[in-house]
């Protein structure tokens, strides 16, 4: 039995929290850094022992490692490009220990992009088969809407090609520029290109443009809830069951939607009656969820309270925020907070204009 297995052969402790993942890994870091040097049979000894780990602590965490130099190893944290466990990863690398020869690195970083190529599924991605241009819509002109224009680009593998894309666009600006810079992005080939092509070394140059222009429009931007107006709305789904709303009227006319572009949906899932509504003790505790969620997200900070969905025993709360970190971080706390009461989940995404609420504006 090989010294790997002798040292994995005893029982571990189970990973509850970000110091738990780390008092196991620097168990066994030496034995993993011995692995990543030699790169023999990384996938089995290192790989294959790290991955069931953050899942365990977290699903949705993924890793890369390699060797920086002769003697340093970096191991990197990527989401995936799923937005609300940014946060986690960052507060993940932020309580992990010094050692010697590790570097341990939150999200995907920029890299010379122009030094290499990627090549996946016999195809290469690299700056001189790939282009952009934006699309401007006059009715949201803060909205960053891109074209990469792939000269190899075949309709039948568009899946494999719009991948390699989003890959190279994370080597290029760095996983985090990538996923809070652009709000809509499509792949095509050149014969459907409708715009002057620009070469994609200047994509991040064009993006640092953008920002600068939008922090100039919006920086300082608050928005008091106070005086707003609420309305009772009523629906019914295509199965039948009635749905109710409390939606935040007065903050839809906003002309300023844009400061506040990350959308964050509260979906608890709750025992129904035969209308699929909550009894008046599940009522309360769902009201008591959303006044918590209100007072630590207040409107003053940049968290604001668009309103609530209750319907066939769920109830959707939604804010739209300046920053999507603080609201990620404090419903981990009230998954845990509330789980013996409901099924809590949450999504975050990016709606600049608030476009998944016209609806409510009839």
């Amino acid at each position: 039995m090989s010294i790997l297995k002798n040292i994995f052969a005893k029982k571990e402790n189970p990973i509850n929290s970000p110091a738990d993942f780390w008092v196991w890994f620097q168990e066994n870091e030496q034995a993993f850094y011995r692995v990543v040097k030699g790169r023999d049979k990384i996938e089995e000894d290192f790989f294959d022992r790290l991955a069931p780990k953050l899942q365990e602590l977290k699903e949705g965490i993924y890793f890369l490692s390699g060797m920086m130099d002769d003697e340093t190893a970096e191991l990197i944290f990527t989401p995936d490009g799923i937005v609300k466990n940014v946060a986690f990863i960052e507060d993940l690398v932020a309580a992990a220990p010094s050692l010697k020869n590790w570097k341990f690195t939150s999200l995907k970083p920029a890299v010379d992009i122009s030094r290499f190529n990627i090549r996946m599924n016999n195809y290469e991605f690299s700056k001189e088969k790939i282009n952009f241009y934006a699309v401007e819509h006059p009715q949201y002109p803060d909205e960053v809407d891109l074209v990469i224009v792939y000269d190899d680009y075949t309709a039948s593998d568009k899946a494999i090609i719009t991948n390699g894309v989003y890959i190279f666009l994370d080597n290029l600006l760095g996983e985090l520029n990538a996923i809070t810079s652009i709000d809509n992005l499509s792949v095509i080939g050149p014969d459907e290109a409708a715009g002057t092509l620009i070469p994609i070394l200047k994509l991040k140059d064009y993006l640092v443009w953008r920002e600068k222009e939008f922090i100039e429009k919006y920086e300082g931007m608050r928005y008091d809830t106070e005086k707003d107006s609420y309305v009772g709305l009523e629906g019914t789904l295509e199965n039948g069951m009635p749905l109710i709303a409390l939606i935040n009227r007065t903050i839809l006319d906003w002309d300023a939607k844009a400061s506040h572009p990350w959308i964050v949906r509260v979906e608890i899932a709750y025992k129904a009656n035969e209308n699929g509504f909550p009894d008046e003790s599940t009522y309360q505790l769902l009201n008591q969820v959303e006044d918590e969620l209100i007072e630590v997200l207040p409107d003053t900070a940049g968290y604001l309270n668009l309103g609530r969905e209750t319907v066939d025993g769920n109830r959707d709360i939604f804010f739209a925020c300046k920053d999507f970190r603080l609201p990620a971080r404090v419903l981990e706390q009230m998954k845990m907070k509330y789980k013996s009461d409901f099924s809590l989940g949450y999504a975050i995404y990016k709606d600049k204009y608030w476009q998944s609420f016209e609806r409510y504006k009839g």
